[in-house]
C-alpha cells in the first residue's frame, strides 16, 4: 500500500494519503473535495554498496548536504 502526495486543485493543500486500492477515493483534509491531483514525489534509495563518495572527498552529501555525515548513504 503505497503513500501519494496530492494536491487539491480547490484549495492548492498538497498532502500525503495512503491509497490501498487502484479504485480509492481521495479526499482534501481541509476542504474535502474529491478534485485532486495526484503529485509526482522523489523517493529514498539506500543503496548496498559501502562506497561514500561525498564522506571521502569532503563534498556535501547529495541527501542531507552535511559534510561527511555518512548517515544517507552518499
Amino acid at each position: 500500500m503505497p503513500i501519494y502526495e496530492f494536491r487539491c486543485n480547490t484549495c492548492r493543500k498538497k498532502f500525503e494519503e495512503l491509497v490501498t486500492s487502484r479504485d480509492a477515493k481521495v479526499r482534501c483534509p481541509k476542504c474535502k473535495k474529491q478534485d485532486v491531483t495526484r503529485l509526482m514525489s522523489a523517493f529514498s534509495v539506500k543503496s548496498s554498496g559501502s562506497s561514500r563518495a561525498g564522506a571521502s572527498s569532503g563534498k556535501s552529501c547529495a541527501g542531507c548536504r552535511s559534510k561527511k555525515c555518512g548517515s544517507c548513504g552518499s
